[in-house]
């Protein structure tokens, strides 16, 4: 079985072993979530690569503080895989694999920042300074970034992620998001829900136990439309206080 190793270290090859790998493929070699074998391979290289599906080649400039080695390839380092992911990737999409490189191993916002001032002129840096401050390791999922972007661009508080309900000392549920002040929650109920029987029993007979703590959880489907997702929010943040 062909892995996301085996193809960057063959498109690295590919360039003479003179490119560093980038961008999606980066964060799988760091152990980031959610990259499949097949992702895209992007490269930072100073001499073209055949053109070939799933390889993409930039020549962009590349300090030697910028690089490092995973697993014997070149590789940039965290903070520029941030730089790059936030840059060339749409917003809904760059949140999550920035999300998912965070929740992996923590990178400093500053030192982005640093390579944001190093190379003023780039591409995309203007959407990268927008999505940089949204970004959060506590979300479990695509699904979870995807959620708490719609909440905040409908004008809502920003939630936090993974917030843990207490039964006196004991948290007895870990929800996806939630805002605290106002004990509301919110799920997303995803494919374990289908896949795990376990885990989908065991959630079910916890939602009475967070509802008798005070806690107001929506459970949001993958069918459900943007606007009623907004909406459930808004009446049960309203509810609880909460002044638009």
């Amino acid at each position: 079985m062909v892995t996301l190793w085996d193809r960057a270290k063959a498109a690295w090859l590919a360039t003479g072993r003179q490119a560093v790998i980038t961008g999606v493929a980066a964060s799988g070699l760091y152990g980031a979530s959610w990259v499949d074998a097949d992702a895209t391979i992007e490269l930072i290289s100073p001499r073209h690569a055949r053109p070939q599906p799933g390889l993409v080649v930039r020549q962009e400039s590349l300090a030697p503080d910028e690089i490092t080695k995973v697993s014997g390839i070149p590789v940039v380092v965290r903070a520029r895989a941030a730089f790059d992911l936030g840059r060339h990737l749409g917003r809904g999409e760059s949140l999550a694999r920035l999300d998912a490189l965070m929740r992996n191993g923590v990178f400093s916002a500053e030192d982005v920042l640093v390579l944001a001032k190093r190379y003023p002129g780039v591409r995309g840096l203007k959407r990268l300074i927008d999505v940089l401050p949204h970004v959060d390791g506590g979300a479990a999922s695509p699904q979870e970034t995807r959620l708490r972007l719609l909440y905040v661009d409908a004008g809502l508080p920003r939630p936090a992620t993974q917030v843990p309900v207490f039964d006196g000392w004991r948290a007895v549920r870990i929800l996806d998001l939630g805002w605290e002040e106002f004990r509301v929650g919110s799920e997303y109920d995803g494919d374990v829900h289908r896949t795990d029987r376990r885990a989908y029993v065991k959630d079910v007979r916890l939602r009475p136990i967070v509802e008798s703590l005070g806690w107001a959880v929506d459970h949001v489907i993958k069918e459900d439309r943007d606007d009623e997702i907004i909406r459930r929010a808004v009446r049960l943040l309203r509810s609880r206080g909460w002044k638009p």
